[in-house]
């Protein structure tokens, strides 16, 4: 069941950190506007096998990533790149058009040319899915994301505005758009959701569809590397079955510790730091563990002597004007992908058993939560919608994860109890303090890697 909810900011425990609607995805970085969500997961479909470790949910991405994959699907204007490196950008132009974006009020003309996936089935009925992408935007250029998916009826969604997205933002205002919906499902901010599951009209089958816009008469083009999209059906619950563990205890990756907190108060443009930016320092902190920085030119513009510039410069190239907020799952994965040799995608995981074989890999994986201060014992604060960065499980098989909420950078890492932990990230219900039923992210998490190394093997699992 959906129901109007309005997202405000709760001041709680040591850190002050968004709190998300009952209904709504749960991710930090700043204030939403009120809109219609719909709960995560209602009844687990039939038909399909129980995923690894005894879970019930069910979780696939697919991509499209290949020249083959390119070659595929329907082409105006928009041409297939071979190679090592393939993609997708502009041939010949399908035309020219006009866009004013409403959060710059400038009107400009492009020339624009689209690509539209094959149809494509999901293998299960859907409740949500977030698409995600992997592009480079020389300057005068950016692309625009769109979705259409097909109902258990054989119904169409309309044509649903994902993103409109460039990895800087001297051309367009980065934004989502809200309002979107019809009588079965709505888009909040990055998250395409059935309205209600229980109605029985779920996501069977959906087709990306791509614009790429550069200014007229310019060589410079987008070229998308990957473009996918995570869909899921997870099921309504407040506890998850714990899990095994075992093949990365004792293991700690070296991620960098950078706070949030450092930042309260500065470049209010862009949230004013501390409650708002746990998304793109958990983002930072992984992209500095493989050795990807700002260059000096990125950060010329942020205040000399400013601590951890690379944290403020990655708050803006990560907000989303319509969410007014850097807490854009698509757009954390996308600005770790600007970076030369970064792959990176929203998806979810089944469990801290998939998690482990990440660590193992030496891939830490960012996760969205949400807990009281009661739920997660030495966290001191409770929180609605924050990110943590899994580095690794001790000995004993706890989670040692790097908590930008922390008050500075030397008490950033942090070691949680396993089976607490786990709770908190995977279920998609739970209680409020005064008792009433809040949303959880089902295992929302942020995969970032270098593209050279492959995607760790995990058994059961259609999810990378």
């Amino acid at each position: 069941m959906s129901s109007r909810v309005l997202r405000t900011v709760a001041l709680v425990g040591v850190a002050t950190l968004t709190l998300l609607a009952s209904t709504a995805p749960v991710r930090a970085g700043g204030p939403s506007p009120t809109g219609t969500h719909p709960p995560t997961g209602a009844h687990p479909p039939t038909g399909d096998r129980p995923p690894a470790g005894g879970h019930d949910e069910q979780i696939t991405f697919r991509e499209w990533s290949r020249y083959p994959d390119w070659r595929a699907g329907t082409h105006r204007g928009t041409h297939a790149v071979p190679g090592h490196h393939a993609g997708l950008t502009i041939g010949r132009p399908a035309g020219t058009t006009e866009f004013t974006d409403e959060h710059t009020g400038t009107t400009r003309t492009w020339e624009y040319a689209t690509w539209t996936s094959p149809p494509t089935p999901i293998g299960f009925d859907a409740t949500e899915l977030v698409a995600s992408w992997n592009a480079d935007t020389p300057a005068g250029t950016w692309l625009q994301v769109e979705l259409q998916g097909t109902y258990s009826t054989g119904d169409h969604t309309p044509w649903y505005v994902m993103a409109r997205w460039a990895s800087g933002d001297g051309d367009i205002a980065r934004a989502t758009l809200d309002g979107q919906g019809d009588p079965w499902s709505s888009v909040w901010t990055d998250t395409f959701a059935i309205d209600d599951a229980d109605a029985g009209v779920l996501l069977r089958s959906y087709q990306l569809r791509l614009t790429l816009y550069r200014a007229p008469g310019q060589a410079a083009a987008p070229r998308v590397r990957m473009l996918g999209a995570m869909s899921s059906h997870v099921p309504d619950r407040f506890t998850v079955p714990p899990s095994r563990g075992g093949i990365a205890w004792g293991t700690e990756l070296p991620v960098p510790a950078r706070s949030q907190m450092i930042h309260r108060g500065s470049y209010p443009e862009w949230g004013g730091g501390g409650q708002v930016w746990c998304s793109p320092t958990s983002t930072t902190m992984v992209l500095e563990y493989y050795g990807k920085l700002p260059s000096a030119a990125d950060l010329s513009w942020i205040d000399p002597g400013h601590p951890d510039p690379q944290v403020v410069h990655a708050a803006r190239m990560t907000w989303d004007n319509e969410y007014e907020g850097a807490g854009n799952w698509p757009f954390n994965t996308a600005y770790a992908a600007s970076f030369p040799g970064i792959d990176a995608r929203v998806t979810r995981l089944h469990s801290l058993d998939e998690a482990e074989r990440f660590i193992r890999a030496g891939i830490p994986v960012v996760t969205s939560q949400s807990f009281l201060d009661t739920e997660l014992d030495g966290s001191n604060y409770g929180t609605s919608g924050h990110l943590f960065v899994i580095v690794g499980f001790t000995a004993d098989g706890d989670v040692i994860v790097n908590d930008p909420a922390s008050a500075s950078n030397a008490e950033v890492r942090n070691v949680y109890r396993r089976d607490q932990f786990e709770q908190i990230w995977l279920r998609t219900k739970r209680h409020r303090a005064d008792g009433t039923v809040a949303g959880g992210s089902g295992g929302i998490a942020y995969l970032i890697k270098p593209t050279d190394r492959p995607w760790p093997v995990v058994p059961g699992s259609t999810n990378w």
